[in-house]
């Protein structure tokens, strides 16, 4: 996904307007999020949280990244404390180190499940990112290779049932597809 100057622009302003601290990049895997994630972290001066690191693997779907997002990150940052986290190496299949997270103006959390419910409460601003599942699915096998494919299936179906329940896409704030371009 490219995003342009202009498009970035525009997210920025609509950040900046809406006065959040907290910005959620969501949207199902391969559509986009963490490249706009790590240019919105560049141009915020803020540090990037990847849900990534906070899933137990395949197997824990989004919602146990967003149990884990809760617990680390947004209960901290809710109360003033410092956000630390654990980072999930998906290679050893094991919890490796922990991650402080600077004190910053802006906290940007990108992945899978990054808008949940639970940020209402923070009046997180949250973007929404998409693109079609043949789509996804070609650039999700192209970082994991092709023995990942049956995880990804199983992903795709789990995500989906997530963002029904949680309404993610309509609560976002704003909508991108999977190209850059605003929706």
């Amino acid at each position: 996904m490219t995003v342009t100057p202009g498009v970035l622009g525009e997210v920025l302003a609509r950040i900046r307007s809406a006065d959040a601290r907290l910005v959620c990049v969501d949207g199902p895997a391969g559509s986009g999020k963490t490249t706009l994630a790590a240019q919105l972290g560049d141009a915020l001066e803020a540090p990037v949280v990847h849900m990534d690191d906070l899933y137990e693997g395949w197997a824990a779907g989004p919602d146990g990244g967003a149990a884990n997002l809760r617990r680390w990150v947004l209960d901290p940052l809710a109360a003033g404390e410092q956000v630390r986290y654990r980072r999930y190496d998906w290679v050893a299949g094991a919890w490796a180190e922990w991650h402080d997270v600077p004190p910053s103006a802006h906290l940007v959390v990108e992945g899978c499940g990054a808008a949940a419910r639970q940020v209402d409460a923070l009046g997180a601003f949250r973007v929404w990112v998409e693109a079609d599942d043949a789509e996804r699915l070609r650039r999700g096998l192209e970082r994991d290779g092709a023995a990942a494919r049956e995880h990804w299936l199983r992903w795709m179906a789990d995500e989906a049932e997530h963002y029904a329940r949680e309404r993610t896409r309509a609560r976002a704030d704003l909508h991108l597809d999977g190209h850059g371009a605003l929706t």
